[in-house]
């Protein structure tokens, strides 16, 4: 099936007016696909067909005929497309009719007259000698090649002007498949033209039989008068007589049209002169209208118009010509020179760029426009970013502390500043020092830079990429490729010229990698360096977080620069500056995070819950997981980046052990302070607490052993449990070596947990201790000589009430420390009483009685906090002493281990094992 086609549209006609036959240039749409398919033109509703020339789709010339309507449109019919439309109008000028005397100042036309005689325009049109279509009906061509037709019929043509006309020719050529009906119709329509033909011209020659007779006559009445004159007279023969007459009256003629013929010859001139300004009046006028277009900014209309003259006039000889055509290329270079600083003009959008360059090329500017924009945007950011930072340090100098620049600043404040707006973890409380809620973090000069920075590498370096790729594709010229030659001269300069846009790329992020070093990363610079990029006075180092947040923004221009798909070798830097950034980050937050937990252990307010723990481990661990978050961006490993964990797992290690046995010396630093070094304003106990023992009230200072023991306590639950949680958050973070952490710790935890029980054992088993033999020994005692047993002695029920004190003081701080610290102490006493009873030389029988009661009464007070070596301790004491072998001493043994037990059950209650469960916060 073939394609339909649309109708014929003209969208222009030049001239747009003019006289009858006046020739005008046609242009438009689907004009046709050759002459044959235009089967219909008409200009002002008079039709144009006769004189039409087809030259393409989009072209077709003619001549305007004498049309009735004064304007009207160009209408195309088309076999194809079928009857057209127009956008345009023709409007026809009347011409005037004008006598041989009469002035005019009309131009004439000479190849189209009027004739007087028959009131109608004569011009013949060469193109109106080859009638299109003699038959009358459409053409419709077979497949007949020309070549065969040829070889048919030699010597003869298809043409019917031509004088070797072959009809079979025409007709095989042109009507091959036309029906015999139409060829019949077309014979009618040949016959009828001869017809009126031949009429036409037997009726103009009857009409002129009478002229042509009295012509004849007059020639006859002539020659018989020339016949009849023989001889010679004085006024001469009759032909010179008429010769002489004729003189005269051609002298009369020239006496009376001189006047006429020299206004002729004026006009004339002027017709010419007007002619010449009419026809050429674009180039006269093309100065005055570049300047005034240069003035609207239509520059594309000086371009086209300055193309137009260059191949009119360029090679012209006329003088008059050439002396306004090089004021045309005056004009045109000052435009040359205007575009090329507005070319160079910075700041500038791309797509002024593209459009300056594209100017310049389409006037043949000289050398590379293109390039000379992209050295100057190169140059423009290269100074930008050197600008910003000297923005920043000139305002550095003269202390005006952070600059405005439109930057909202980000308060990001240390790990243990967030630890009052976070829940605690597990146990304990709060911080009890709130900051005021206007509490305000103004970020850091350097910080505010590198945003500064990104700010002007991401604003500037796309447009910069985008202008590059413009000049190696070749679209800076043309958006649709259409001038080749300056595209292949585009890409042409752009492979010559790779290397060194490359070294501008270079320069750009080299320059930006340097900027932030001298900034935040000094020691990596030479010293030449340093005077080059740094020169910042602000020797504060960052915290973990503003460099998290330098880190962000470097990231962001990494992507952004990425996502243009620069080459990956030109943004290496930008990637090892990332690296180092993100280590860096890494050791200044650990080294930051241990003066947190110093800072922390400060705050330690002897808080302490049913189990003996205060908010230290939790506070403690809740610092370490909030710098193990603030480190989630700087550890996170984004494609491309290396895992800085294992750049240097060792050091990271290591400094997380340093910060956990900060945290630990700060503990045993708690444990040795007097009670002039403590602040107690802030200390109160639990009151949710049900085992309070009478010596402490609400406001509770600690003594020194009751510090002891709450420091035993938290780390004990450090070992159970910060530490394991600790591990599992190092885990989770991506840290390595979590067991080697977690095994250091937990042994330098334990090394302070047996130094702080070693020290609470001494200060609390030897008063008991050395109080035994002075207690045994009162009132000169003597196991050889001494009465019958009535009881246990003083002595011993006093080392059972301070063994209490020292229960009842552990059981308040902590259930769990219980029977740790009253086995060492029992073992201890244990001791003593074995090596006082292995000193003594004899027992009497009251004074082995005696004793027995006591060893027993001690032993099966304490029996659920006796260990092998208390039992052997006991035993020992025991095998020294002479046994009872009467009976009566036995029961009198047991009567007296009865009534002590008996009247001390209220106080040796608390030895008995304890069924009270902690009350959980």
């Amino acid at each position: 099936m073939s394609r339909v086609r649309q109708p014929p549209l003209v969208t222009g006609i030049s001239p747009n007016e003019g006289t009858s036959w006046t020739k005008v240039t046609i242009r438009g749409e689907n004009l046709g696909t050759g002459p044959a398919d235009l089967i219909g033109l008409s200009i002002c509703g008079h039709n144009c067909l006769l004189t039409a020339e087809w030259m393409s789709a989009s072209k077709i010339v003619c001549r305007v005929g004498p049309a009735k309507d004064d304007k009207g449109e160009i209408i195309v019919t088309t076999k194809s497309g079928g009857h057209g439309t127009s956008t345009v109008s023709f409007k026809l000028l009347k011409a005037e009719k004008i006598g041989i005397l009469d002035q005019s100042a009309v131009w004439v036309d000479e190849m189209n007259y009027y004739d007087m005689r028959t009131d109608r325009y004569k011009g013949i049109s060469p193109l109106s000698l080859r009638p299109s279509n003699p038959l009358g009906i459409d053409f419709d061509k077979g497949k007949v090649p020309l070549k065969d037709l040829e070889a048919l019929f030699p010597g003869v043509s298809g043409e019917f002007t031509s004088e070797n006309f072959s009809a079979t020719w025409y007709l095989i050529e042109n009507h091959s498949v036309t029906s015999f009906d139409q060829l019949r119709m077309a014979a009618s329509n040949l016959k009828k033209q001869a017809t009126k033909k031949n009429e036409g011209s037997l009726a103009y020659v009857k009409g002129g039989l009478s002229t042509f007779f009295e012509a004849q006559d007059a020639l006859a009445a002539i020659h018989q008068r020339l016949e009849s004159d023989g001889t010679e007279r004085v006024e001469g023969s009759m032909t010179q007589r008429l010769e002489n007459v004729l003189n005269r009256a051609s002298d009369t003629a020239d006496t009376l049209f001189q006047e006429v013929l020299g206004r002729k010859d004026k006009a004339d001139s002027t017709r010419n002169a007007l002619n010449v300004l009419q026809r050429f009046k674009f180039l006269f006028n093309l100065p005055l209208n570049i300047e005034r277009n240069i003035q609207k900014g239509d520059y594309d209309v000086v371009i086209n118009d300055y193309e137009k003259a260059k191949s009119l006039f360029s090679n012209t000889e006329v003088s008059v010509f050439k002396k306004v055509y090089a004021e045309v290329e005056t004009r045109i270079g000052a435009l040359r020179s205007l575009l090329l600083d507005k070319l160079l003009e910075t700041p500038s959008t791309l797509h002024d760029q593209k459009r300056y360059i594209r100017y310049l090329s389409d006037l043949h500017a000289s050398g590379d426009p293109a390039w000379q924009c992209i050295s100057a945007q190169h140059k423009w950011i290269l100074g930008l970013m050197q600008n910003c930072k000297e923005e920043f340090i000139n305002y550095q100098r003269v202390g005006l502390g952070a600059i405005a620049l439109d930057l909202e600043g980000d308060p990001r404040p240390s790990a243990f500043s967030r630890i009052r707006d976070t829940a605690p973890l597990n146990k304990g409380g709060i911080l009890h020092t709130p900051r005021h809620s206007t509490w305000h973090y103004e970020t850091p000069q350097q910080v505010q830079f590198v945003e500064k920075l990104s700010d002007v590498v991401i604003g500037q370096l796309p447009n910069f990429w985008k202008l590059w790729i413009s000049y190696v594709n070749g679209s800076l010229f043309s958006e649709t490729g259409e001038k080749s030659g300056q595209v292949e001269k585009s890409k042409k300069n752009a492979r010559q010229r790779q290397n060194d846009f490359k070294k501008m790329i270079e320069e750009v992020t080299h320059l930006l990698v340097k900027l932030v070093r001298g900034a935040l990363l000094p020691s990596t610079l030479t010293e030449l360096e340093l005077r080059l990029y740094g020169g910042w006075e602000n020797k504060t180092e960052l915290t973990g977080p503003w460099l998290t947040q330098v880190i962000h923004t470097v990231r962001i221009i990494f992507e952004a620069l990425v996502a243009l798909e620069i080459p990956n070798d030109l943004l290496q830097v930008i990637q090892d500056l990332l690296l180092e950034l993100r280590h860096h980050c890494l050791l200044v937050t650990l080294h930051h995070t241990a003066d947190d937990v110093k800072r922390v252990a400060e705050k330690e307010d002897w808080v302490v819950d049913n189990e003996g723990i205060t908010s230290l481990p939790a506070q403690f661990e809740q610092c370490m997981v909030l710098m193990l978050q603030s480190l989630k961006e700087p550890m996170e490993t984004k494609p491309g980046e290396v895992n800085i964990l294992q750049l240097d797992q060792d050091q990271a290690s290591e400094l997380c052990v340093d910060i956990i046995k900060v945290f630990i010396n700060c503990l045993e630093q708690l444990s040795t302070k007097t009670d002039r070094d403590i602040n107690s304003s802030h200390m109160s106990v639990d009151l949710a607490s049900p085992n309070l023992f009478s010596g402490i009230q609400e406001d509770f200072c600690p003594t020194l052993e009751q510090r002891l023991l709450i420091i035993l306590s938290n780390c004990q639950y450090l070992e159970k449990h910060t530490f394991l949680n600790l591990a599992e958050h190092f885990e989770k973070h991506g840290f390595t070596g979590t067991e080697k952490i977690t095994r250091v710790t937990v042994h330098a935890v334990k090394e302070l947990d047996e130094s702080l029980f070693d020290a609470y054992i001494e200060r609390k088993s030897d008063p008991i201790v050395g109080s035994l033999e002075p207690g045994i020994y009162a009132g000169h005692f003597d196991w050889r000589d001494c009465s019958t047993p009535t009881g246990v002695r003083n002595y011993l029920k006093e080392a059972l009430v301070n063994i209490i004190t020292v229960h009842a003081e552990v059981f308040t701080v902590s259930k769990d420390l219980v029977p740790r610290v009253l086995t060492r102490i029992i073992e201890g006493v244990a001791e003593e009483m074995s090596r006082l009873m292995q000193c003594v030389s004899s027992f009497s029988k009251n004074g082995a009685i005696q004793a027995r009661l006591e060893i027993d009464s001690l032993r099966d007070a304490v029996a659920s906090y006796l260990s092998s070596e208390s039992h052997a301790s006991f035993k020992q004491a025991l095998e020294v002493l002479p046994q009872l072998h009467n009976g009566a001493d036995k029961k009198l043994l047991e009567e007296l281990l009865n009534k002590f037990k008996s009247s001390m059950q209220l106080q040796l209650t608390c030895f008995q094992p304890s069924n009270v469960q902690p009350v959980k916060r």
